[in-house]
């Protein structure tokens, strides 16, 4: 039977739908490929060495062995199941001593304060010349990189002058060597101009410390109602990343600035508040296929041992040391299921403020992904198998899009 349609009334309609595949295929590229962290360790500019992440490890390891030296202490702090709580256990010692933090953010902002514009100028250039060491020492994490304050009105100056100096003494330090994953994260962001601004200061530093072009990408915290929806009412993180025309490579969730700027007391601010999970929904839908990366944010109820034992004083007592275990386990708990709740959404890194949160953040980690693996690794050779055709094993029914989440 003979078509209506000429091939030159198809055209333009063909011709409409090939430019707007373009401008999709550009704007959303998919998942970015290479390593994601699980987690970004945040700690104060004027405490950071070449080795903090080994020294940061060597406390998650002492953490560990003192509180959970066992699989089975280890599954009845964090609910673990008992048949994987050896391997886990086993896993997550290996980690610690090996690569005990894959993200590091040396921090300007929350973590630091306010301070005399002299000593941060020392801790600017101090900080970038211990990153300098431990990038020829090969200490780094695989990940890491500076928060600089945010750019308000007030601090903007303060801001730019640290990242400046920070920067400068960096490249001049590390012998033409330049660190891995490297981010500037931005902090409360009240709009795209924030980060326009950022994307300029760093044109401009690239050329002039002579980097590749994109060297310095930007992280974009989300801890604001403005970086959540626009003063138009549109999700805002899209116009966030265009402004920064092609630099931002990740979105992360500032759970205790959000959850305070929407007047939420703080007995209730948590990761798990329905605000915070309707607000990273946002983020996650307005993003996808975007190829810009989300994290979650911290638990800031950190296993701390309330009894320390002097030095030269007495030995803790027993029940000291019951209260200790009972106070670390709860809030290593807290923080598992955090983590938890976060693996669930889809939200696969989180940020760690402690050392001792590093054990519970590897082990659940490690028991989210064993846990579904036998059952994923059936369901996906059978779909594989079938040529991408739905199939059903048991009672889970999958096709092309579980074949995708199963992978």
């Amino acid at each position: 039977m003979k078509p209506s349609l000429t091939p030159g009334e198809l055209f333009a309609p063909n011709q409409r739908l090939a430019a707007a595949h373009r401008a999709a295929a550009a704007r959303y590229p998919g998942v970015r490929g290479g390593r994601q962290a699980v987690h970004t360790v945040y700690g104060g500019a004027h405490l950071f060495r070449a080795d903090t992440t080994q020294r940061l490890g060597a406390l998650a390891l002492r953490a560990l062995e003192e509180y959970a030296p066992t699989a089975e202490d280890l599954a009845r702090a964090i609910d673990l199941s008992p048949a994987l709580a050896e391997s886990i256990h086993a896993r997550v010692k290996d980690k610690l001593r090996r690569e005990p933090v894959e993200d590091f953010r040396i921090d300007f902002e929350d973590g630091y304060g306010i301070r005399l514009d002299a000593e941060e100028d020392g801790h600017a250039v101090a900080a970038a010349e211990e990153m300098a060491r431990g990038l020829a020492a090969g200490t780094l994490p695989p990940f890491c990189g500076i928060r600089i304050k945010p750019l308000s009105s007030e601090l903007a100056p303060r801001s730019l002058r640290t990242l400046d100096l920070f920067l400068t003494t960096l490249r001049e330090s590390a012998a033409g060597a330049w660190p891995q994953g490297f981010v500037v994260t931005l902090p409360k962001i009240l709009g795209p101009e924030a980060v326009a601004a950022l994307a300029d200061v760093l044109d401009t530093l690239e050329k002039k410390l002579r980097l590749k072009p994109g060297a310095l990408p930007i992280e974009l915290m989300i801890e604001t109602p403005q970086s959540v929806f626009s003063a138009e009412g549109t999700a805002a993180a899209p116009g966030l990343v265009a402004a920064g025309r092609g630099r931002v490579r990740s979105a992360h969730f500032g759970t205790y600035d959000y959850t305070a700027s929407l007047d939420i007391t703080a007995a209730h601010q948590h990761m798990a508040h329905p605000s915070c999970d309707f607000a990273k929904h946002v983020l996650q839908v307005s993003l996808a296929g975007s190829g810009v990366r989300i994290s979650d944010g911290a638990t800031n109820i950190l296993p701390v041992p309330p009894h320390r034992a002097a030095a030269g004083g007495p030995a803790l007592t027993a029940a000291q040391r019951d209260e200790n275990q009972r106070a670390v386990h709860a809030a290593w708990k807290l923080h598992a299921d955090h983590v938890r709740h976060s693996l669930v959404g889809a939200y696969y890194q989180g940020w760690d403020l402690h050392p001792a949160q590093l054990p519970t953040r590897y082990a659940t980690v490690f028991a989210f992904f064993l846990e579904g693996l036998d059952a994923a690794a059936t369901r996906l050779s059978n779909f594989v198998g079938k040529a991408a055709q739905a199939t059903l094993v048991g009672d889970v029914f999958d096709d092309a899009a579980t074949g995708q989440g199963l992978l």
